[in-house]
């Protein structure tokens, strides 16, 4: 299994950000990488929004493997981000 070096919240505003920006998803601009690496900071409230929502897994998820596993990892990069007193 491959680890990602990029932290998740970063990971999930990229995208966010791209769908926006790049004519591949919502957005107007034929190559909007450069875009997103100076627009991905602003979306990191809704990474952490996206993020607060997976960390209870639905049945699905749950039936795939360990649910207080998974919850604990969603909860550390929430934490990682926001700080150990954020809203969970």
């Amino acid at each position: 299994m491959e680890i990602s070096k990029t932290a998740a919240v970063e990971r999930i505003a990229r995208v966010l950000a791209g769908q926006r920006l790049s004519a591949n998803a919502e957005g107007h601009e034929p190559s909007a990488a450069p875009d997103v690496d100076d627009a991905w900071p602003d979306y990191r409230h809704e990474a952490l929004a996206v993020l607060r929502t997976l960390k209870e897994p639905d049945e699905t998820m749950a039936a795939a493997g360990d649910a207080v596993v998974w919850e604990r990892m969603v909860v550390a990069a929430i934490e990682a981000e926001a700080g150990p007193s954020a809203r969970l």
